[in-house]
């Protein structure tokens, strides 16, 4: 896999999970006392040292431990990442939550917005080619650590008005061929106020309408359970809007 050794594929992924959990840099003895690896320590580090060189981890200025950069995170998404499947019950959950408002696409995009939000526990959004954007859960990123960094928090909530930046993010989905684009920290965003941020969008598309429906937060999410829940309500807004003739 790429340039990585077996053994620092497990080391970034063990890193990846406690940086996850936990929001703080991690360190060679975190990882042999929590996770038993079975190599010293010092191992440990001279591995973790060989990850940063390759752009995989990176240093913070308030710790000697590591965190994982948007090339940490993109490699255990693209190749590491086992997502978890919806069970039936949520399926019915998302499905039964946003039926009734089916017939409008306003209304149909505004609850299913809100709807994510609730469930994922995340700011969720959502933008059509008709130039409408609708956002919901501001209050769950307040929640996150990372965003009690004012000057992250106010230029993510008023890029949530600037709709001109989310049809951007709409006409670049319709150039990659992905199924779920990801966007990670500052080199997507282009923007080094937003390196905390990572967004996770699926599009969707009617005989009138395309948009996409996703999520923002931090870049530490937990991107198993919530990749399937963003997959399933962008094919389920596939499905209501080509049949209302929308």
């Amino acid at each position: 896999m790429d340039d990585l050794s077996p053994r620092q594929i497990d080391i970034l992924r063990t890193i990846i999970q406690e940086y996850t959990e936990t929001g703080e840099p991690v360190g060679s003895e975190i990882l042999e006392k929590k996770y038993k690896l079975g190599v010293s320590p010092a191992t440990v580090r001279n591995e973790m040292v060989g990850l940063a060189k390759k752009g995989y981890l990176k240093k913070t200025h308030f710790s000697s431990g590591r965190v994982p950069s948007a090339k940490g995170f993109r490699f255990y998404i693209n190749r590491l990442m086992k997502t978890k499947d919806l069970s039936t019950t949520d399926e019915v959950s998302y499905k039964n939550s946003i039926w009734d408002e089916r017939s409008e696409s306003h209304r149909l995009l505004q609850q299913a917005t809100k709807v994510l939000a609730e469930k994922t526990g995340l700011l969720s959004l959502s933008a059509t080619n008709l130039g409408d954007v609708y956002y919901a859960g501001i209050g769950n990123l307040l929640n996150k650590p990372e965003f009690l960094n004012l000057d992250l928090s106010k230029n993510l909530f008023d890029l949530l008005d600037q709709v001109n930046y989310w049809e951007r993010i709409l006409d670049k989905f319709y150039r990659v061929e992905e199924e779920i684009m990801y966007m990670l920290g500052e080199e997507d965003f282009r923007d080094p106020v937003f390196e905390p941020c990572a967004s996770v969008f699926c599009e969707f598309e009617g005989q009138k309408i395309k948009g996409i429906i996703g999520v923002v937060g931090p870049k530490r999410m937990y991107y198993e359970e919530v990749s399937p829940q963003i997959r399933y309500i962008s094919q389920l807004l596939g499905q209501i809007v080509k049949e209302q003739g929308l």
